[in-house]
């Protein structure tokens, strides 16, 4: 649910734009102020997780999700709308690594870590995704309200049955929070996030992007400086350097950055250069979520028996090998022979990578830092997300002309997409040669 909201306002936007009145650039706002929020609070609400409960802080931030939904469900207004998906966006940074950081340290054994992390990040797929299709399909059979609403049954149901079934859990050590460093890593980051959404609207010459990236770069230097001398700071510079870790959380980053553009890509393709309605758009998604399940299914196998090495880079290639055949869609080329091959392999690569990530990004977590291990994780996909859309989806529009149609978009579309699979081999080569295989086990240091 968390995932799936990052986009499911994508194909709503126009009904959006109709029925509240909302400016061109309000309406990108619709979709930036989550992506500000949930990438810029991660990190505090992750180590705060970690300080006072893990399940206090995921039963906190699903209730915040959830009365957000409603707001943005029940919105009249353009600047509620807005209000509504930036809290809905904080809720979601003090759940999703909350959330994660139980997983971890309910499944310790390698096998069912594995397996647990294999189900976490095949969903996350599916959300990532199939937020697109909810949109569509709920859009065209009903309203634009119903993509915030359908959030409030999952909400519930999550407050009601987590104390029952999940323990509270929270580090051993008592310790204060590092205020400063909350203050400048999650300025740091709402600063990147918002310079790189900004550029994907005003270019990367526009006065307040470079302005936000800069403020963003001064920012993280003063984070470094401050934890190096914190007595208990709020991200560790020892926890950042293990290598493993941050070998797989930059392919975290170059991995999202390829598929979150491509997600919103394809779609726009299908409306624009295959004439689809949002519900047959919506539809048209579906394969995708199949061939996610398939991979899930088959990635916590591959991290057993290869490694998590070797399953990260057959899995990178698969994914990209996707994106160069979706690539090669032309205008004319119906769904089922032109993109339909590309869509499968692509979503079964997908499904391949995210549990595996998942897996590497939190080798060696305990029951210290865990929230603060799937905080980073989460913040690294968020930005991730933001570069690929600010990146790629500029490099299809300035190659095909903006609001371009047929087979100029189409060529936009392809080149994109080839620089996508270009990055997701550069990761493959990255994983190889720069990470060293290491036994998925709790405590792990080697």
């Amino acid at each position: 649910m968390l995932v799936l909201d990052d986009n499911v306002v994508s194909v709503a936007l126009p009904s959006l734009r109709d029925e509240l009145g909302f400016s061109a650039a309000g309406l990108a706002w619709v979709v930036n102020a989550y992506f500000v929020a949930f990438g810029g609070l991660l990190l505090l609400f992750g180590r705060m997780a970690d300080l006072l409960g893990r399940r206090r802080v995921f039963l906190t931030g699903v209730a915040l999700f959830g009365a957000a939904s409603l707001v943005c469900g029940l919105a009249q207004e353009p600047w509620q709308l807005v209000a509504g998906r930036f809290v809905q966006g904080a809720g979601a940074a003090m759940a999703s690594p909350a959330a994660l950081a139980l997983i971890a340290l309910l499944y310790p054994g390698p096998a069912e870590r594995a397996r647990a992390f294999g189900i976490w990040g095949g969903i996350a797929g599916l959300g990532g995704t199939m937020g697109l299709v909810v949109s569509g399909a709920l859009t065209g059979l009903a309203s634009w309200r119903w993509i915030f609403l359908v959030n409030l049954p999952v909400a519930l149901a999550a407050v009601l049955l987590l104390p029952r079934l999940v323990p509270e859990s929270r580090a051993e050590r008592a310790v204060r929070l590092d205020v400063p460093g909350a203050v400048l890593g999650t300025g740091a980051v709402v600063s990147l996030v918002y310079g790189l959404l900004r550029a994907g609207e005003s270019g990367w010459a526009d006065p307040v992007t470079v302005a936000s990236l800069a403020l963003a770069a001064v920012l993280a230097v003063a984070f470094a400086v401050c934890e190096a001398r914190a007595a208990a700071p709020l991200v560790p510079l020892s926890f950042l350097a293990f290598r493993f870790r941050a070998v797989a959380n930059g392919a975290t980053l170059l991995f999202s950055a390829a598929l979150y553009a491509m997600a919103f890509l394809l779609m726009l393709h299908l409306q624009t250069v295959l004439g689809y309605e949002p519900l047959a758009a919506g539809i048209a998604y579906l394969p995708f979520g199949g061939g996610i399940l398939l991979g899930m299914w088959l990635s916590a196998r591959a991290v057993l028996h290869l490694g998590v090495r070797p399953a990260l880079v057959v899995s990178f290639l698969i994914t990209a090998g996707g994106l160069l055949l979706l690539s090669g869609v032309g205008p004319d080329d119906a769904y089922a022979p032109g993109v339909l091959p590309g869509m499968l392999v692509t979503s079964l690569g997908c499904g391949l990578s995210l549990p595996a990530l998942t897996v590497a990004a939190l080798t060696g977590t305990t029951e210290e830092d865990a929230g603060l291990g799937s905080a980073v994780l989460s913040s690294v996909q968020q930005v991730g997300g933001a570069v690929g859309l600010a990146v790629l989806v500029a490099l299809a529009a300035r190659q095909g002309g903006e609001g371009s149609t047929g087979a100029a978009a189409t060529d936009g579309f392809s080149f994109a997409l080839t620089v996508a699979a270009g990055i997701l081999v550069l990761g493959a080569v990255l994983l190889a040669a720069l990470l060293r295989d290491a036994p998925v086990r709790e405590g792990d240091r080697t």
